[in-house]
């Protein structure tokens, strides 16, 4: 007992007194309080961005596309300038077991369709398609019978009536000529064999399209069909339009970029057109 400290001491005299003294350990102090995760890591942060990134480039790149209306030829449905989101899945061909799930289909009579175009590689192309594979297609006074029935085009804009064209306007009546603008060879050569009693009949696997600007539009009857690997998608609606000049898309230098990027910032909020915003092409 001579070496009980004084701290023992205090306790066995409180023991004796018949209260129950224990050490709460200091861990369970913590006991009924509600602890806050941790913060995130900065490689943690950089994981889940370089997730979200990859997740809309995967988007952008397979399942939509932006594309900018760069000429008329598909007034007024869409102007130079609109900018449109393209649905790049439903003319795509089914692959897989996924195939039945996923919206693919072909493309439809009148349909709007972005692709590739069959004369210039690299360019692409936003036209109206007028003919699926074998449709028999003629136009009389610019005017288009399809399968020997007459089209009704609400959507159809002439900007030259009265100033006749044969060929344009009387196609395929007419044989091709670079006097009526067709400047492809293979096509004023392939074209005669695709001719049965009057009409251009469409061959399989390739789809005929025109512009709704039909006086102004190069199209199928300039260059022939579209193949349908050519096919890229189909517009869904107009998420931006600004007011472009008709020949802003030729501008390749650098400078003229540049030029036209500070425009744009510039008359961003004037030069928009606000009432073309989220409408849907059709």
């Amino acid at each position: 007992m001579d070496n009980e400290t004084k701290t023992e001491r205090e306790i066995r005299e409180v023991q004796s007194q018949g209260e129950i003294v224990a050490e709460v350990p200091r861990d369970n102090e913590k006991q009924g309080r509600v602890e806050e995760p941790p913060a995130e890591t900065v490689v943690e942060l950089m994981s889940s961005i370089a997730g979200l990134l990859a997740t809309v480039l995967f988007i952008m790149t397979f399942v939509f596309q932006t594309f900018a209306i760069p000429s008329s030829s598909m007034e007024n449905t869409l102007l130079i300038g609109d900018h449109v989101l393209v649905d790049r899945e439903s003319f795509a061909p089914p692959t897989g077991s996924l195939g039945p799930v996923l919206p693919y289909r072909n493309p439809r009579r009148g349909d709007p369709a972005v692709f590739l175009s069959p004369e210039q590689p690299g360019l692409f192309l936003v036209k109206r398609i007028i003919g699926v594979p074998g449709d028999r297609i003629h136009l009389r006074d610019g005017v288009v019978y399809r399968n020997g029935e007459k089209l009704t085009e609400p959507y159809v804009k002439h900007v030259d009536a009265g100033d006749f064209n044969p060929y344009r306007d009387d196609f395929p009546a007419v044989p091709p000529s670079p006097a009526y603008g067709v400047r492809n060879e293979k096509w004023a050569d392939e074209m005669p064999a695709h001719v049965q009693g009057g009409d251009i009949v469409v061959p399989p696997n390739s789809y005929f399209a025109m512009g709704d600007n039909r006086d102004v539009s190069y199209d199928s009857r300039y260059w022939g069909f579209i193949p349908s690997a050519n096919l890229i998608g189909r517009p869904l609606f107009i998420y931006w339009s600004f007011i472009t000049p008709p020949d802003e898309y030729e501008n390749q230098g650098w400078g003229d970029r540049a030029q036209s990027m500070l425009h744009t910032i510039l008359h961003f909020f004037d030069e928009t057109r606000w009432s073309r915003t989220l409408k849907i092409v059709k």
